[in-house]
Parts: structure tokens; sequence; C-alpha cells
């Protein structure tokens, strides 16, 4: 069923019936927030653009968790129902080719400066939440109860949610009866995927520095050298996943940065690279972190070399989907859509510090992904890939995914999609 096609004697069919009438504001904040993308913790301007945004609907905001947005939107008794949207974006150079594609730089916690591009679809999850609460404020003769909006920083480095339970967001919002959150990805445009129970995997990130002892390029003998313990640690952690870990179990280690040394001839004293591992079970997490470990010490050993120093980066908790919640939540999509719309997906390595801001108050949640590649391609990318396994023309390279720099949601139906999903969803449980 299309917004169209939805008669306005329903609760979620009354407060969209707006929608129409604020595509255009819609377009503007997802564009101008694509435009000017801002790091984790470091969503100012986002920030502030929210707050302004909120405070023109006379909807109460206070900051939470530095550059954390929450809106109180109380429309007389009733349920309380918390609805997510994060606002951090991505150290990559965009190239999109979009009008409105980001120029922005940033400086990354090291102080090094980078390209900052919403590589991730934060950007559509912000614009619509705030047109979400734009509707859901015009129409408070529809429904009843307290909505708790909340615009979260740092989703991609795990620090967001944690900083805003920790900076007391529960004890300056009403606690929710359930909260809800939605991400975009590379499906076909609109189309919802959901998962009960776990829906995406638990993430450790380490940054590994190893020591040694520099000297010239042509006298390696008076070395310790870390490049060469670099290297061999990379290719031993190799072996972690292929060797150790049950082959009916799943994990992941990448390696994503290696840095060292400043000049050909010169043996550095030091070189790092950072690390990220997914897993789903806690037991084989911690198989997996315990031989990363032993590895990178013995490799540390083997070469004469100082203890290495391992820096814990982030942490991601696994996303567990209330399986009550989740079944209404999708229902109550489907049956304003049509079930052809939502289909239940794969489990994800990708990682959400989401649960958190639920596991805090004990709460049950819902969290769900929209497409939002053009149809077309989509199917002709599925059917490219179903044709030819081997070939380069497969899913994974023609359909740009999050944090790819070529990423970028088709606008519509995308857009109208997210601000659907979004009050459908809360309306659902703001319904006695």
């Amino acid at each position: 069923m299309t917004l169209s096609e939805t008669t306005e004697s329903t609760t979620a069919g009354t407060v969209l019936a707006g929608l129409e009438e604020l595509r255009t504001d819609l377009h503007g904040l997802y564009r101008h927030l694509h435009a000017h993308p801002e790091l984790s913790m470091q969503e100012h301007e986002t920030a502030r653009l929210i707050e302004s945004h909120l405070e023109e609907l006379h909807i109460p905001t206070f900051r939470c968790g530095a550059t954390g947005v929450v809106g109180v939107l109380e429309n007389g008794p009733g349920p309380v129902v918390a609805f997510r949207a994060d606002t951090d974006a991505l150290p990559i150079v965009e190239q999109t080719g979009l009008d409105y594609a980001s120029t922005a730089t940033g400086v990354l916690p090291d102080g090094t400066e980078t390209p900052v591009m919403h590589g991730c679809g934060h950007d559509t999850h912000t614009a619509s939440l705030l047109i979400s609460a734009t509707l859901l404020e015009r129409s408070r003769h529809a429904w009843t109860g307290t909505i708790v909006l909340i615009f979260q920083p740092g989703e991609e480095t795990a620090t967001g949610a944690r900083a805003m339970v920790d900076d007391g967001l529960w004890d300056r919002a009403p606690h929710p009866e359930v909260i809800l959150g939605q991400h975009v990805g590379p499906g076909p445009a609109g189309a919802v995927q959901y998962r009960h129970g776990t829906a995406a995997s638990m993430a450790d990130s380490w940054q590994v520095t190893m020591f040694g002892r520099g000297a010239h390029g042509s006298q390696p003998h008076l070395s310790i050298d870390p490049i060469v313990q670099v290297a061999c640690t990379i290719t031993r952690i190799q072996t972690v996943a292929a060797r150790e870990v049950d082959p009916m179990d799943s994990a992941v280690v990448t390696i994503g940065r290696i840095a060292g040394g400043m000049k050909e001839n010169i043996i550095p004293d030091s070189a790092m690279f950072t690390l990220n591992v997914r897993t789903f079970d806690e037991r084989v997490r911690r198989r997996v972190l315990d031989s990363l470990q032993r590895i990178i010490t013995a490799e540390a050993t083997a070469s004469g070399a100082p203890e290495p120093l391992v820096t814990e980066l982030s942490r991601f908790p696994r996303l567990v989907n209330d399986e009550t919640t989740t079944v209404r939540t999708m229902a109550a999509l489907g049956e304003f859509w049509g079930s052809d719309s939502i289909s239940e997906g794969q489990l994800l390595m990708g990682s959400e510090d989401f649960g958190l801001l639920a596991e805090a108050i004990d709460v049950p949640y819902c969290f769900w992904f929209i497409g939002g590649t053009e149809p077309e391609l989509h199917a002709k990318a599925e059917a490219e890939a179903e044709a030819e396994a081997e070939a380069e023309g497969t899913i994974s390279t023609t359909v740009a995914g999050n944090h790819s720099p070529f990423f970028a949601p088709e606008p519509e139906p995308t857009l109208s999609r997210m601000v659907e999903a979004a009050v459908v969803g809360m309306l659902t449980f703001l319904q006695n």
C-alpha cells in the first residue's frame, strides 16, 4: 500500500497526510546534512541544526553526550516511545559526483586531517526523523502519549550511545516502553529487512603498536625492525579465523590500517596497525581476542622486542531485536505498505551501538534496515551476480554499500519511506 492509497481514517494516514507538503523540506535537510558531515563526537553544527528545527516546533530539547540532542514531544497521557537516529559521518573522500557532495574536512583523534563523508547514510536517518517529528507535532489531535527523539552522536566509534547513557539520558528523559531505530543500506529503495533476535554482530577494534630499535637501512643488524614484526604479525593473524575458530561458528578479522616509518632508508623504532574483529558469540569473541593477544606478544618476543602496546579503539555489543516488538512493528509496516515490502534478512556482520540505549534501562527494542538503491539497478546487479558468480560485475562491486566513497542512497522513495516507517513504528506503540 502506498501513502496515496492509505485512508486518512488510520492514525498513520492522518499523520502522514502532510508528508507531500514537507517533501521539499525533507530533501533540503538531507542535502544540507550530506554536504556538511562531521566526524564522530564532533557533530557540533549538526546538533545545532537539530536543536533549531525542534525548537521551531516548540519541542523541548536538551544536550546529552556532548553532541547528542534529545527532544521530548509530550502529548497528553499514554505510552512513551523512543526513536533513535545517529548523526555522525566517516573519514572518507566522497566520490559520488553528486551536486551536493561533501567537500568537508575534519580532524581525527590523532590530529590527522581527513576528508569527511556521510558514507553510511546517517544523514538520511537524521533528516527523516526531523520530518517525522514535524508531522507528529502538527498532528497532535491524532495521537496521545510521549515521544523521545534521540539524535545520537558517535555511532561509528561505538562511543555515542554510551556517552548519552553516562551523561544521564534516562535521568532526564521519560523512560520509554520500547525503543525503535532504522538504518539505510544498499537494498532496493524503500524495502525493509528485519531480523528476529540477533541482527548484527559484536565488534572489537584495537590499535597495536609494536616497538623496536631504529637504525640506518644499510645497517639492519643494529636494529630491531618493527616493520617486520608488524608484517609477520598480520600474516599470522590471518590464521585465527581460518584455524582457531570452529567452521560452524563465524568470525572475521580485518586489518584496516598500517603505519610505520618516514623514509625508505630508515628503520623506525615503532610501527602500528589497527584490527577489527566481528563475532556473534561471546565464547568465540573471547577465543579470537585471546588468540590475537597471544600472537601479537609472541611475535614481539620472537624479535627480541619490547612488549607491544594494545589499545582498545571501540567495542560494539551484539544487536538483539526483541521478538514481540519486532513482530508487532513489522506487522504494522506490512499492513501500511503491503507485506511484499517487508522481508526477513540475513545476519549482518555489521555492528551497532543502538542496543545500549535500551539495555541501560532494560526495555525492548526493534531495529530494521531500509534499502536505498534504485530498484532496477539493484535487480540488475543481483541478476549479474547470479549469472556470473565469478565475474567482476557482482552485487558487491556494482552496487555501492555503506562505507563506500560511492555510497549515495536514492533520495526517493528512500527518504519518504524512512519517514513513513518511523511514524508508523512509533504510532504502533502509542495506540493502546
